[in-house]
């Protein structure tokens, strides 16, 4: 479990953080832990997206991802990949 501070000096305990998501291929809708999603953010909306795999049938999902995705997604611990263009 998570200790998150919700005022100073004081600590609740949170359990792990879990997302709501669907697959755009089968239209299955299921529950992921932070673990199962990846976040990329990158100079533009087209290249800021958030990606998993299908737990119903192991389609690799892409999906954009705006400001309140990218809030919500890195303060439940996702993983964020920070991608910088190439000179």
């Amino acid at each position: 479990m998570r200790n998150m501070s919700v005022m100073p000096g004081i600590s609740e305990q949170v359990g792990p953080v879990i997302f709501k998501a669907a697959c755009p291929d089968c239209r299955s809708r299921f529950e992921l832990a932070a673990e199962a999603l990846r976040l990329a953010i990158g100079g533009s909306r087209k290249t800021t997206f958030y990606s998993f795999t299908c737990p119903q049938c192991g389609s690799s999902v892409r999906k954009p991802a705006g400001e309140r995705i990218i809030e919500l997604l890195t303060g439940g611990g996702v993983r964020t990949l920070r991608l910088h263009s190439a000179l």
